[in-house]
């Protein structure tokens, strides 16, 4: 008689002797993980089309190799009788695909970017903050301890960077400097960005540059233009005042613009100014800003000439935007304004999280259906006829976002943003890696924030041909824009990345 198998002993010292197991079939149902099943499913209704094409090139093949050449010669003859029909859709197919040509949208390649890294003694430690807020003599005991709790828990690290003026005691906030911050970061992203690509400045034909709270005569973009001496012909545009989601704003305007012109380059400018948009008064909503923006700035060049699909690094997909202007809570959940001692800030509403679920919800009911699979789409439909006749408290369908996109770039504009699109997105600790080492190393550098996360992922050599990226990012307004990128290629990092000197200590763990 066979004896029971011996379980080692537990850790108080105790034999265990397993039950005699049964020689039985397991039961399949229970033992079969749905995340298999679904997931089958899934390449199933991917691949329908062509399965079903299957049989049928099978039957045309079957039949042809039964047709001798007799039945050739007849089929030759009566082809010749019907000359006319020939013709008519030999025409038709030929003109059908000349206005295809002609009218389908111009790819547009990101050929590189580049995102600036501050230098080190710009770095803004913690004890560092508190110290220089104290020693201002503008907030009063409540206001800094406030102000340590949120940096506490916000997810920044100790290594997010200050301009120099804030550096200062007591600050200088001037004109000056914030122009020397506007400089410093712009010119060192796009020097970076002409060295790598070795473009010629004056090939570019588009400057798009977006900064939401510094907006000088001249304006940033003729700053630029000055500087690098860019062609005097040059399509420029300068957009202020749309807050951390005008970066995808200023691609899509690349984009448009990209379409109407032919082989040209334009380079995307997303930074934010902190020099003269500090918080000095005592109001709670307006100091949160103080202890998340940190300085940053990236630069982006898209071209839509063919000969550059073999160096660029991905393909535009989608653009999609989604603004909640309309509705009042929305417009002034961030919103710029002085508080009762005439002091300026950018006041956060306690309804700013409810707002952007309900951004977010509106923005990917208009993506999805250009990413989903198949598949995950039928469930959605099916999951909302069950709602709308059956019962109406049947939960929503949540698609699963993680078959359509293999990279997630969420704007890091705090810990609580990331966290609330990890539990509504179902995403993995994975697919929010890289927004939370963003925020953690650089903080929320506003529009630039989602470029700094997908320098992280190519960081860690994570994106292989055909992947698809998605950043989405929100913003005063209040609005929720999302872009999609395919990659042409295994991305490497580009050199200078600001992820160089530091990828290797990550990921860190957070203690919140």
């Amino acid at each position: 008689m066979d004896s029971p198998p011996y379980s080692p002993p537990n850790p108080d010292g105790d034999i265990h002797v397993q039950p005699k197991q049964s020689r039985s079939l397991p039961n399949f149902l229970t033992s079969v993980k749905l995340k298999y099943v679904k997931l089958g499913y899934h390449y199933l209704m991917s691949n329908l089309v062509k399965l079903c094409l299957i049989p049928l090139i099978a039957a045309l093949a079957i039949h042809a190799s039964k047709m001798n050449f007799d039945d050739f010669y007849q089929l030759w003859l009566r082809l010749q009788y019907n000359l006319v029909a020939v013709i008519a859709s030999s025409v038709f197919l030929v003109f059908g695909s000349t206005v295809y040509l002609m009218t389908r949208p111009r790819p547009v390649y990101l050929v590189d970017y580049a995102c600036y890294l501050p230098p080190a003694h710009l770095q803004a430690k913690f004890t560092q903050f508190m110290e220089h807020s104290r020693l201002t003599g503008d907030f009063n005991e409540s206001s800094l301890e406030f102000q340590r709790k949120i940096l506490e828990r916000s997810g920044l690290g100790e290594e997010t960077y200050f301009p120099e003026a804030m550096h200062s005691i007591p600050p200088r906030p001037s004109m000056a400097a914030a122009r020397e911050e506007a400089e410093q970061v712009m010119f060192g992203a796009l020097d970076n960005l002409f060295t790598n690509t070795k473009i010629n400045p004056k090939d570019v034909g588009i400057l798009v540059v977006n900064c939401s709270l510094f907006n000088p005569t001249p304006s940033l973009s003729a700053m630029i233009i000055n500087k690098y001496k860019l062609r005097g012909n040059i399509k420029s545009f300068n957009l202020g005042g749309m807050g951390c989601s005008a970066g995808v704003i200023a691609i899509d305007l690349a984009k448009d613009m990209l379409c109407l012109h032919r082989n040209t380059y334009a380079v995307v400018v997303s930074t934010e100014n902190i020099t003269q948009n500090w918080y000095f008064g005592n109001k709670k909503s307006m100091l949160i800003p103080n202890c998340l923006f940190r300085m940053g700035c990236s630069a982006v060049l898209l071209s839509n000439k063919s000969a550059d699909k073999r160096r660029a690094k991905y393909k535009l997909v989608h653009v999609v935007r989604t603004h909640c202007g309309a509705d009042d809570k929305a417009f002034k959940c961030v919103y710029q304004e002085q508080d009762d001692k005439g002091k300026t800030g950018v006041s956060l509403s306690k309804d700013l999280m409810a707002i952007a679920g309900g951004a977010l919800k509106t923005n990917i009911t208009t993506l999805g259906p250009l990413v989903l699979p198949i598949s995950e789409q039928i469930l959605f439909f099916l999951a909302l006829v069950r709602r709308k006749l059956f019962n109406p408290k049947i939960k929503p369908y949540i698609p699963d976002f993680k078959l359509a996109f293999d990279h997630f770039c969420i704007h890091a504009g705090g810990r609580a943003v990331i966290d609330e699109l990890e539990k509504n997105l179902q995403l993995t600790l994975e697919h929010v890696e890289a927004s939370r080492m963003t925020l953690h190393r650089f903080g929320n550098t506003s529009s630039s924030s989602i470029w700094y996360e997908l320098g992280y992922t190519e960081a860690k050599m994570k994106v292989r041909k055909g992947h698809r990226v998605w950043q989405i990012a929100f913003g005063s307004g209040f609005k929720c824009n999302s872009v999609v990128w395919q990659a042409l290629r295994n991305v490497k990092p580009s050199p200078k990345s600001p992820w160089e000197d530091s990828i290797h200590k990550y990921p860190v763990k957070l203690d919140f």
